[in-house]
């Protein structure tokens, strides 16, 4: 593992703007999900494929009502069954997002091979104006028995970027492992 964080930082540095709070917080988030991968921990992506299947009907619901108002504008019952449609639609993938996804960055499977029967979700937050980058992670299913109990840091991005806008990838790996290995109950290891 440790040749593969060498191979990752001398092939790419990952640079961003440092006066953009948006393109931090993607780089950020970007190496949290190449961490936790690496981990062994696979990406679950049932939740944006529901998203996507979802946005889709609701494009082909508006393009059907657009299209159909020109070419049949007397009947209007049709057009308002696709308006009311397209607006519960709309309504049920803000539910989705509000209620599931949060500030969620990666859903994982629980790990192979492993007791638990839980993965990870993996969230992080950046507000505006502010340095202050804070991670969680929790378990997908908090009710579950085999649930591991949340954890979270909140540090200032300072720490890991240069004045030139690298990332320091060796600072952010350790303080990332650091948060995995708390939520799963690992002790640190001695060096």
């Amino acid at each position: 593992m440790e040749e593969k964080k060498a191979e990752s930082a001398n092939k790419n540095p990952k640079k961003t703007n440092l006066l953009d709070h948006h393109s931090i917080k993607h780089i950020l988030d970007e190496s949290v999900s190449d961490i936790v991968t690496s981990r062994g921990y696979k990406e679950d992506v049932r939740l944006s494929n529901v998203k996507l299947l979802l946005g889709t009907i609701i494009i082909v619901v508006a393009l059907v009502a657009q299209f159909y108002k020109k070419k049949f504008p007397e009947n209007r019952d049709f057009l308002i069954g696709c308006i009311i449609l397209y607006v519960a639609l709309n309504a049920v993938l803000q539910l989705i997002l509000y209620t599931k996804e949060k500030n969620a960055i990666l859903f994982t499977y629980p790990l192979e091979g492993s007791f638990t029967s839980t993965g990870l979700v993996v969230s992080s937050k950046l507000p505006r104006f502010s340095d202050q980058y804070t991670l969680s992670i929790t378990s997908s299913d908090p009710n579950s028995i085999s649930a591991g109990n949340p954890v979270q840091f909140t540090k200032s991005v300072t720490r890991w970027f240069t004045k030139d806008g690298v990332l320091v990838e060796g600072l952010f790996w350790k303080d990332v492992e650091a948060l995995i290995h708390e939520y799963a109950g690992e002790p640190k290891k001695k060096k």
